[in-house]
């Protein structure tokens, strides 16, 4: 039965591909010409054209994706967002479907990519993880998307977690970040991505399901706050909120 999945698997993945390949055309002129509109709408408009592009995109591949929690974006406010990251499916599904026009901080290389790279660049702050001096730029470019009105995502773990725990450790950056600009922190966590795209162990493999995000209440950021005592908090709110719904969402 696992030799079967493993087989199919793949198969699913190679029509995910097409797929992917086929819509990415289509939608990556217009997805460029946003470019010229001005913030935040430009990039409001280009969230619109992803979620649809993602909408067809997890319909052809037999995925369903179900949101929690959008009530907690209030209007006129806007927020830093730290997501949980399992897998390559994450960053295709935080962009689009947060409500409002927002950024994700996200690596350098995948820039580079033909025709995605425009795609991933038009939506991202890019990094390169082992240039000091790129995540120093990253960190002033974030406040910039904030001071716009746009919404900040990013992956306080740093890369996908491998392990058997909910959450890998935070780095600094997103609790730095809240207190240099004093944005609320909207949680978010993912649920059953990794099935459906486990990425290094199993390369090349695609599998239909359903996935959940579930946007938790802004944290305020607090008078007597440090960087420390704020990713402490964020981070055991996170954990035990994976911890009591892995076994619910991730079947």
């Amino acid at each position: 039965m696992l030799l079967i999945k493993n087989v199919l698997g793949r198969i699913w993945a190679f029509w995910g591909a097409v797929i992917f390949i086929i819509t990415l055309l289509v939608v990556v002129i217009p997805i460029w010409l946003t470019n010229f509109v001005k913030e935040p709408l430009g990039t409001e408009i280009f969230r619109r054209i992803s979620k649809a592009w993602m909408q067809l995109f997890l319909f052809l591949v037999g995925c369903r994706l179900i949101v929690k929690g959008k009530e907690h974006f209030k209007k006129g406010e806007n927020y830093i967002v730290t997501s949980n990251h399992n897998s390559y499916m994450d960053v295709p599904l935080t962009t689009p479907f947060i409500p409002g026009p927002n950024k994700t901080i996200a690596k350098a290389e995948l820039a580079k990519v033909p025709l995605f790279g425009l795609i991933y660049q038009r939506g991202s702050i890019l990094v390169d993880r082992k240039s000091e001096k790129s995540r120093k730029d990253s960190f002033g470019k974030m406040k910039e998307v904030l001071q716009q009105g746009l919404h900040m995502c990013i992956y306080p773990e740093g890369t996908r977690n491998k392990t058997a725990e909910p959450l890998k450790p935070f780095h600094d950056g997103a609790f730095k970040l809240a207190l240099d600009t004093g944005k609320s922190i909207i949680p978010v966590l993912l649920f059953n991505t990794k099935k459906v795209l486990p990425g290094p162990a199993k390369p090349f493999f695609l599998w239909p399901a359903t996935m959940h995000m579930h946007f938790l209440s802004p944290v305020s950021v607090q008078p007597d706050d440090t960087v420390s005592s704020l990713k402490e908090r964020v981070f055991e709110i996170m954990y035990n909120y994976s911890k009591a719904n892995i076994p619910i969402y991730s079947k």
